[in-house]
């Protein structure tokens, strides 16, 4: 395995290739408006890369693919899965290792961490066409980012302890709104708000934050055991533990209720989760358990 992949593993705390792998799994997310019930159906393995590192699933903007970080080759790329043509496609092909790919708002581009050979990791934005890729962000270490607007990006950064900053691109500004955070940093749908998990006490807390004026609400305690969570159209949050999906939507549920288990589908150690536009689909992360890897691999 490259040096920089197990550089990035150590930063992101995910096991290296030699203890994990991880797999993209795309289903169906069908909810029961009577019970308030969300049911899971015809699971697809998008990624279908055994025994490799598959992570960070994104939504396109219309809903029609999902963007991914892929292995192959020995270093990470951004792949895209279409949903209708049930097809993958490679949007990377660099000597550098690319992570955490987000459709932009004009949906012409989409941004992802590029980790550099000299362990430079930046965020960088690549045009749909295959054209030159170029830096987006410039000295900032982002490690997860999330898009308000066209000028605006939210980013993790790789600070002691993690910081929180929004970045104008506009007006060339950039300015830290909060610290000590989680990896999920997410938009708030139908807002120009975000969601970060606080890692300031012992048990994590969800939290919205206004990017423009740092003002904050605490929204909930996070799910025993869960740092990765995502949002239905209808402000509902989701989170995963092990096997099972829970749900919690503010104002309503005073405690994290289950959801959907993927025992029937024989997978487990579910992390990272990306719900559709339009709520009819999610995206889930499953931990893949290697028994051995080879020589090439470590």
């Amino acid at each position: 395995m490259k040096k920089t992949v197990l550089l990035i593993f150590v930063l992101f705390s995910i096991a290296t290739f030699a203890q994990n792998a991880t797999e993209v799994y795309l289903f169906d997310l069908i909810k029961n408006d009577s019970t308030n019930t969300y049911s899971l159906k015809n699971p697809i393995n998008i990624s279908d890369n055994v025994g490799f590192y598959d992570n960070q699933p994104s939504f396109l903007n219309d809903g029609s693919g999902v963007l991914f970080a892929s292995t192959r080759d020995g270093q990470t790329d951004v792949a895209l899965y279409n949903i209708a043509d049930e097809t993958k496609s490679w949007l990377t092909n660099t000597l550098a290792n690319e992570y955490s790919p987000i459709q932009t708002p004009n949906r012409k581009f989409f941004s992802a961490i590029k980790l550099e050979d000299d362990e430079t990791q930046l965020l960088w934005i690549y045009p749909f066409s295959r054209r030159k890729e170029k830096v987006l962000i410039e000295n900032l270490t982002v490690g997860y980012h999330v898009w308000i607007d066209k000028r605006m990006v939210v980013s993790f950064v790789l600070n002691d302890p993690p910081t929180l900053e929004v970045s104008n691109l506009k007006y060339k500004i950039k300015y830290p709104i909060e610290k000590n955070i989680g990896r999920s940093i997410l938009k708030i749908p139908t807002t120009s708000l975000i969601s970060f998990i606080s890692q300031e006490h012992a048990d994590l807390e969800i939290y919205s934050i206004n990017p423009v004026n740092s003002e904050k609400e605490y929204i909930a305690d996070a799910l025993e055991g869960s740092q990765d969570m995502a949002w239905t159209p209808d402000k509902t949050i989701v989170m995963g533990k092990g096997n099972k999906l829970f749900k919690l939507k503010p104002g309503e549920d005073e405690s994290w209720i289950e959801i959907a288990s993927l025992e029937e589908f024989k997978l487990d150690g579910i992390t990272r989760l990306s719900i559709s536009p339009l709520g009819t689909k999610i995206a889930i992360v499953i931990d893949e358990v290697v028994e051995e890897a080879s020589e090439s691999n470590e």
